[in-house]
């Protein structure tokens, strides 16, 4: 048998061929799609409402988006915000006006919504108000960042979630006997070479498709049978695609579980997500900029020495780059997960700044002023103060808070590490203050 006969268009990638045209044939999105659930009953009930299809590559919102087209009785439109301008919505707008007054609905498919500008996105509030369109918007992105909150307010958001293994297996399977995809030919094909492909591709159904045509058709035949061994799997599957965005959430989602996993005392997980983002592509730089800030807030005086170390991260990062620094981050990492824990300096300077920012701006007190002008000394400027290493316990009562915060506390150190001792010193000065105060 030709090659060319296991298509019905060679030029059409597999992922094309083999797409879903039903619900009854789609896979994954069951929290959505399944039995009951609400995305299901509202597409077969012919009553979609504008929403957001949002999720990572090849999870399915194209095809769900097709799917809609081919069940619903609305006038189905595609749009791509990648080579689509203000112009051409006008255009689509208007005729959608017209439908909606002979009593046609249009549903508008947008693609990658998240590419278009403000003004662009604001050309559709109107027509979405009015009920002329039924907007269905896919993205990649999360839209409470990348889409007006006009426009979001007015669409339900369905989150779709990256397939799992199984999923993308039973994908593979089905394109594989399919008709349309491999399935005028025999092909052999172990399982967990098919579960090679699914963790290659990550969750992505159109990946795990492009992958599977690939290895099928550098395979070799025995009697007219594609037969795939390890060899080819191995030289095709090289390496494994991995889903981040260095712009996009993602980079926050990472970074937020490699600080709270630190924060928790995992180093297992920590060292797990730092890998996530350098294998990534994350800049290192990055990383340790975010360790020292994680020193002081997380770490602090149970610790001082966890700030050096961050700091000197930095630099053996700058100096050397990746990948020879991705183990000085992994020690610093490590070393931060197992180290004892303070966020009083943290508690301390957001109390402190609630002060300043909700509280009338007090002058400095006299006595805690320098007077380096005559006039300034006749004004009783730094008159009372007292230097402090002039004492024998290089202590004073003198009062350095204004009067209204007189006996304010922001920093009130744990029991934790090295900070005990910072407690206990803070505990000391307390008591002689006291004890020497005109005031006890």
């Amino acid at each position: 048998m030709e090659q060319a006969s296991l298509f019905e268009n060679e030029s059409m990638p597999l992922a094309n061929r083999v797409r879903p045209n039903t619900l009854a044939e789609f896979v994954g999105q069951e929290h959505l799609l399944g039995e009951g659930k609400i995305l299901r009953q509202l597409i077969l009930a012919d009553q979609v409402p504008s929403m957001i299809f949002w999720g990572p590559p090849g999870v399915g919102k194209t095809t769900l988006a097709k799917i809609i087209a081919s069940t619903t009785k609305a006038n189905f439109i595609i749009f791509s915000a990648v080579t689509s301008g203000i112009k051409e919505i006008k255009e689509v707008m208007e005729q959608a006006e017209k439908n909606r007054l002979n009593g046609l609905k249009t549903i508008l498919f947008v693609d990658e919504i998240h590419r278009f500008n403000k003004a662009q996105q604001d050309a559709f509030l109107p027509y979405v108000e009015k009920g002329s369109i039924i907007l269905i918007g896919a993205t990649t992105e999360n839209p409470s960042f990348e889409i007006n909150s006009a426009l979001l307010s007015r669409c339900k958001v369905f989150v779709l979630q990256a397939l799992t293994e199984d999923n993308i297996v039973s994908i593979l399977k089905q394109a594989i006997k399919d008709k349309k995809g491999f399935g005028n030919i025999t092909v052999k094909i172990d399982d967990k070479f098919l579960k090679s492909i699914a963790v290659y591709a990550n969750g992505d159904a159109r990946t795990s498709l492009n992958m599977l045509e690939m290895v099928l058709l550098n395979s070799p035949k025995e009697n007219e049978t594609i037969v795939v061994n390890e060899s080819i799997i191995k030289q095709c599957l090289n390496q494994k695609t991995l889903r981040y965005d260095k712009n996009g959430e993602e980079h926050y989602n990472l970074i937020s579980a490699l600080h709270k996993s630190m924060r928790n005392s995992d180093p297992q997980a920590a060292i797990y997500w730092l890998t996530r983002m350098l294998v990534g592509g994350e800049d290192p730089l990055y990383i340790a900029r975010r360790l020292i800030r994680f020193a002081s807030e997380d770490i602090g005086l149970a610790d001082p020495n966890a700030l050096t170390l961050a700091v000197s991260c930095y630099q053996a990062c700058h100096f050397i780059g990746m990948p020879e620094c991705s183990v000085n981050l992994t020690e610093v990492v490590t070393y931060f997960a197992v180290a004892p824990k303070s966020n009083s300096l943290y508690v301390a300077y957001e109390k402190a700044k609630k002060d300043a920012l909700e509280r009338i701006d007090e002058g400095v007190p006299l006595h805690l002023r320098n007077a380096p002008t005559k006039l300034m000394s006749d004004l009783n400027y730094g008159k009372g103060y007292i230097y402090a290493h002039d004492t024998k316990e290089k202590l004073t009562t003198m009062q350095c808070l204004p009067d209204s915060l007189k006996n304010q506390v922001y920093y009130i150190p744990n029991s934790d590490g090295k900070e005990i001792r910072f407690k206990e010193r803070l505990e000391k000065i307390d008591k002689w203050k006291k004890e020497h105060s005109k005031e006890k």
